[in-house]
């Protein structure tokens, strides 16, 4: 649940922050970039950490790595320094591929596949809590952005108390070298990837800048399969990697987030809209868009994540993965198509919220009966990766088709392709999982 809290809690007091810092817009805009960019370099590397030191010892320290962020950003008036702290917040999506491997070595295997549904779905959750708490904390006629960071503080210390004192100590790990080339290489192919993905609205898609660092990422990706090749004890085993049941999961894995961010972005644009004299939009505040719009979506996730262990065990990954899938593109098609009522529209983001839940609650899965065990960390931390590629993906799309034209708000039909798109990236994933993936085992 941190994890998806330190992504989003931002999100909704952007503007807030420029107010009360005098920043521009381009200036608060690298409060989300400084954390995507972060997470990319951090999550492989401290899920390869995890694997060779063990996973307690690399959770606690990720945890303390985001209370400080928390704090530092709860304390400063410096966007400088508040970008930093974002920049430390960003380390804890490694949280996500460390616990699995904590249940993967803690838990029975028959066991394993209802606790990573649950795990999974607390994600999602995370997003509807951190859109809530934000917004509840900084209505009224003095606002401070402050109190948001001093929430995240408080979930986090709580968060590594509970870890410390609960979580059994990890078994001696694989050892063995850290590849810090492999780790650069890595972190500089996915900067020079990500950075123009969530600059090149501002940029410009066809600037100087956007295409030379895509170009440069390109280049850089040849450069990490070099040393990676050459390695003795790579970052990121390559062989793995190319193996069926992993290339399809971490396929599905960018076009899971591309899904997620693009039902996010979607219904919180069309939110907020204000209904009249347009005919569509609702004119909801930002506490409405959190509470009633978006966080029936989160707890649909939550719950539906018990479903999708269950359906795991019984029916396999790849079905359970398709069954959600085809849920979610009927919502995204009912969003498309049919947005003209608040309950419609709940109903509608809420089947995809269940599509994501069970995605993420079968890839771990996917990835656990295809990988050893001493690499569960970075396997799982790759695929974090893709799913944040994706979700940049669905965040520079969105600021194409969603931003505001001079003339005022955005046309509808903006609105019905944007979730058009999220539904085709569902039924991209069904089509990965029944005719790409193959039946694996869900237990070592």
């Amino acid at each position: 649940m941190v994890v998806s809290m330190m992504q989003t809690l931002v999100v909704p007091i952007l503007g807030l922050v420029q107010r009360d810092l005098h920043a521009t817009a381009s200036g608060v805009s690298w409060l989300t970039t400084a954390t995507l960019l972060s997470a990319a370099v951090c999550t492989p590397l401290l899920g390869r950490l995890g694997d060779q030191h063990g996973a307690k010892a690399t959770l606690v320290g990720v945890l303390g790595i985001t209370l400080a962020g928390s704090v530092l950003a709860a304390r400063t008036d410096s966007l400088p320094w508040l970008i930093a702290a974002r920049a430390l917040q960003g380390a804890s999506t490694a949280v996500f591929p460390l616990a699995q491997s904590v249940l993967r070595a803690e838990l029975p295997r028959e066991r394993l596949p209802g606790a990573m549904g649950t795990l999974s779905g607390t994600l999602a959750f995370g997003n509807g809590l951190a859109l809530a708490g934000a917004a509840l904390l900084t209505r009224g006629d003095a606002p401070d952005h402050h109190q948001v960071f001093w929430l995240s503080a408080g979930v986090s210390a709580l968060t590594l108390i509970a870890v410390a004192a609960v979580v059994p100590r990890s078994r001696p790990g694989a050892g063995g070298r850290t590849d810090w080339p492999g780790a650069m290489t890595l972190a500089a192919m996915l900067v020079l990837l990500l950075l123009p993905l969530s600059q090149g609205a501002r940029w410009g898609w066809a600037s100087v800048p956007t295409l030379g660092c895509l170009t440069a990422s390109a280049a850089m990706g040849a450069v990490w399969v070099l040393v990676e090749r050459r390695a003795r004890e790579p970052l990121v085993d390559l062989r793995m990697f190319v193996l069926r049941p992993v290339l399809y999961a971490n396929l599905a894995g960018v076009l899971l987030g591309f899904a997620m961010f693009s039902q996010f972005l979607g219904v919180s644009a069309l939110a907020r809209v204000p209904a009249e004299p347009h005919g569509y939009g609702f004119g909801a505040s930002v506490l409405e868009t959190s509470l009633v719009f978006l966080m029936p979506s989160a707890v649909a996730s939550l719950a539906a994540a018990q479903v999708a262990g269950v359906l795991v065990r019984s029916v396999g990954p790849r079905r359970t993965l398709a069954a959600g899938a085809a849920c979610g593109a009927v919502g995204f098609a009912a969003l498309a198509f049919a947005h003209d009522s608040v309950a419609g529209v709940v109903a509608a983001g809420s089947l995809v919220g269940v599509a994501v839940s069970f995605g993420f609650a079968t890839l771990p899965a996917v990835l656990l009966g295809a990988v050893p065990r001493n690499r569960t960390g970075v396997a799982n931390g790759v695929n974090s990766v893709a799913r944040s590629v994706g979700s940049a993906f669905a965040s520079a799309l969105s600021g194409v088709l969603l931003a505001a034209p001079i003339s005022g708000l955005p046309p509808e039909g903006r609105f019905t392709a944007s979730f058009a798109l999220g539904g085709g990236a569902l039924v991209a994933v069904a089509i990965v999982a029944l005719a790409g993936m193959a039946d694996v085992r869900t237990s070592p």
